[in-house]
């Protein structure tokens, strides 16, 4: 059942249009992270490019496990409509908001407009897309995204979100450097 192509064509880029949350995997020799996001922030940005806009979280495993091995794989699965799972693997690094590779990305594909708590971009190049079935996703109705995180980062304000990432995201829970803070 599982179908494997080079790139995303235009049925798989409608397919993660659609779809409301996206779930990334990373790991190590030692440690494995697997991730929810929300669609909003995620972009193709060709047959073989995606990217998406990293929020500051309660730890910053994904930039860890990029930097230190670089495979990343995303998965998509249709909670509605017809069954359908998308994984696109690959190799990813996390983009640093103070470079101009954020800002050109930030610029081109999100209308020069970050959320709050924006931290950085994860880039994928793919090597892999597939497809399987999905048979074994229960369906779910979506309803609206959570307002949580929009209200903690606008409360915490950028100093505090500052503090906070230097405090929580700076390695990951391993000890890995997650290279936020290093000297450009």
């Amino acid at each position: 059942m599982a179908k494997q192509f080079e790139s995303i064509d235009a049925r798989l880029k409608d397919f993660i249009g659609r779809q409301h949350i996206f779930f990334t995997a990373s790991a190590t020799g030692d440690s494995v992270n697997i991730s929810p996001r929300e669609t909003g922030c995620f972009r193709v940005i060709d047959a073989n490019t995606v990217v998406y806009l990293d929020r500051t979280g309660s730890g910053n495993e994904t930039a860890a496990h990029l930097r230190a091995d670089g495979r990343l794989t995303i998965m998509f699965c249709a909670v509605e409509g017809p069954p359908m799972i998308l994984r696109l693997y690959g190799r990813g690094r996390a983009i640093r908001r103070d470079s101009s590779e954020y800002e050109n990305i930030l610029i081109s594909h999100y209308d020069g407009t970050e959320p709050s708590g924006a931290r950085q971009i994860i880039l994928l190049d793919i090597d892999l897309v597939q497809t399987s079935c999905g048979f074994g996703v229960p369906l779910f109705d979506y309803r609206a995204e959570r307002p949580s995180l929009d209200q903690w980062t606008d409360a915490n304000g950028p100093g505090g979100i500052e503090i906070y990432r230097r405090e929580k995201n700076t390695y990951s829970m391993d000890g890995l450097p997650t290279g936020m803070f290093d000297e450009a």
